[in-house]
């Protein structure tokens, strides 16, 4: 794709209504494989968005990678730089930190070890067992930010 349109797969209406499910679940308090719900607040509206999120640590560093793309969530976290990640009644504020393509190889590929049964059919054939190459070339249709969890005081 062009620079002027990123990479973007929205989800279908049934992809929708799952996520919507995994969302309700994580602010009940069920994490389903390491699901949370990530609220950033939105970059037009001031408003709070949720969307569910598989955080991912990566030699003890926590990571959000977007499967889908230069998504809303994305787009809202690099005008906030923070967010929160819910799991029932426990929040975790954070502050996010984009990662640049050429770092992103090592957290793409154990992100896809770990969760590429549900997020395979958005990389395009890229797979946790593709190239260095191939991943590399996946990695600007695949925002990855470094989040630094604040600590309680």
């Amino acid at each position: 794709m062009s620079q002027s349109q990123p990479y973007y797969l929205k989800g279908s209406p049934m992809a929708i209504r799952l996520n919507n499910a995994v969302g309700w679940l994580a602010r009940h308090g069920v994490s389903l494989l390491g699901s949370a719900e990530l609220s950033v607040r939105g970059r037009e509206s001031g408003q709070m968005q949720r969307v569910p999120v598989n955080p991912h640590t990566h030699e003890g560093t926590q990571y959000l990678v977007s499967a889908r793309g230069h998504s809303q969530w994305v787009r809202n976290m690099r005008a906030a730089g923070r967010g929160e990640l819910k799991v029932g009644r426990k929040v975790r504020s954070f502050t996010a930190t984009e990662i640049p393509d050429t770092e992103k190889l090592p957290v793409l590929r154990t992100y896809l070890e770990r969760w590429g049964w549900e997020v395979d059919q958005y990389f395009k054939g890229v797979t946790a067992k593709s190239s260095d190459e191939e991943l590399l070339a996946a990695a600007p249709d695949h925002p990855v930010f470094r989040i630094s969890v604040a600590a309680k005081g």
